[in-house]
C-alpha cells in the first residue's frame, strides 16, 4: 500500500494541498476547493495498489518550497521531484510541461508538435487538464493559440495570477 503524506499550506490564492509519497516525490498539488477532483485523480492512479493519506507537516520540505515559490523564489519549483500515475501519453505531456520556462507559455498545438504529435492539441489539452500536480507541473503555462487564458482546473483567475507572478503577464 502506498502511503501519501499530506499537508495544506496557505497561499495568496487560497489553501493548497501538498501530497507526496514517503520518498518525498510530489503526487498531487491541488487547491482545497478542488479536493474532490484531487481524490478522483488519486483514486484513478493509485486505487489498484491501494493508498492511505497521512497528515504530515512540511513533508520533505516540500510545503516550505512551495511557499517559497509564492514568496517569489520562482525557480524552486523546477527542483521539486514528482512521481505520477497516468497513461504514457499523459506522462509525456506532463514531462514536457516541466520544460516550459518560467515566464513563458506555449499553446496546445505547439505542445503537441513538440511532442511529435501534430494535430493532437485536444489530446494534449485533455492530458493537461488531468495533471495532478498543479503549479509544479506548470499546466498554467499552456494557453490557447489565440493567446486566451483557457482551461485551468484551478480557474482562469488563478491561471492569470500565476502567469503574472511568473512575470509573463505584466500590465
Amino acid at each position: 500500500m502506498l502511503t501519501l503524506l499530506e499537508d495544506k499550506i496557505s497561499t495568496p490564492l487560497g489553501p493548497l494541498w501538498v501530497i507526496c509519497d514517503e520518498q518525498f516525490q510530489l503526487r498531487a498539488v491541488e487547491w482545497e476547493e478542488h479536493d474532490a477532483r484531487m481524490v478522483e485523480l488519486l483514486n484513478i492512479h493509485y486505487r489498484r495498489e491501494g493508498y492511505q493519506r497521512v497528515a504530515s507537516q512540511n513533508p520533505g520540505g516540500l510545503s516550505q518550497k512551495l511557499q517559497d515559490y509564492f514568496d517569489g523564489d520562482l525557480a524552486v519549483i523546477d527542483t521539486l521531484p514528482t512521481a505520477t500515475g497516468g497513461t504514457t501519453f499523459q506522462r509525456e505531456v506532463w514531462q514536457m510541461l516541466r520544460t516550459i520556462p518560467c515566464g513563458q507559455v506555449m499553446h496546445y498545438g505547439q505542445l503537441a508538435t513538440t511532442l511529435g504529435r501534430v494535430g493532437a492539441a485536444r489530446a494534449v489539452g485533455a492530458a493537461n487538464g488531468a495533471n495532478p500536480i498543479s503549479i509544479v507541473v506548470p499546466c498554467h503555462r499552456v494557453i490557447g493559440s489565440n493567446g486566451m487564458l483557457t482551461g485551468y482546473a484551478g480557474g482562469v483567475a488563478r491561471k492569470e495570477w500565476l502567469l503574472r507572478h511568473e512575470r509573463y503577464l505584466l500590465l
